[in-house]
């Protein structure tokens, strides 16, 4: 595949997908049950073999916003350089995704900081557990939900002295 367009005709011949552009950039919105398969459609046939980030974005009281959460994944072709933005639409109860890892080794630690900061669950995750936050701590401090002052957790901590650290 030469192009963005290519690669976007590519997966709306197979899936049923939402597409839209922004100032040049493509977005190309996945039903969650059909990520695993478009992810590897664009690595493989169309030459996406960089996964530049995996991020999430908390639309709570976003207006207009119809889902809670927008996972977002950011791909480019190394050849082309052309960029490609897929986005899974998640609700709560259900925040639980298949991993990518075994398409892009290097998901495991975005993965892992989306689940920590979100709570959003990556299923066949290799080693989903905390990367950023003590393994003690209960929340996911990135949603917006989530006091600005936090809800007392630093106090109970062990704290650190100057020497510790």
């Amino acid at each position: 595949m030469s192009t963005t367009a290519d690669a976007i005709n590519a997966v709306k011949a197979r899936f049923d997908v939402k597409v839209d552009e922004y100032r040049g950039e493509h977005r190309v919105v996945v039903p969650r049950d059909s990520l695993t398969a478009v992810m590897t459609l664009l690595r493989d046939v169309c030459a996406y073999d960089l996964l530049l980030d995996v991020t999430c974005v908390d639309y709570l009281n976003y207006r207009g916003a119809t889902d809670r959460f927008g996972l977002v994944y950011l791909l480019a072709n190394s050849t082309t350089a052309a960029r490609l933005n897929i986005r899974v639409m998640l609700n709560e109860p259900e925040l639980t995704v298949d991993s990518v890892v075994g398409l892009w080794e290097g998901a495991n630690w975005m993965e892992r900081e989306v689940w920590d900061m979100f709570g959003i669950n990556f299923a066949g995750h290799p080693d989903l557990r905390r990367i950023l936050m003590p393994d003690e701590f209960t929340a996911h401090p990135l949603r917006k939900d989530y006091p600005l002052q936090g809800r007392g957790e630093r106090h109970n901590f062990p704290s650190i002295t100057r020497d510790q650290a």
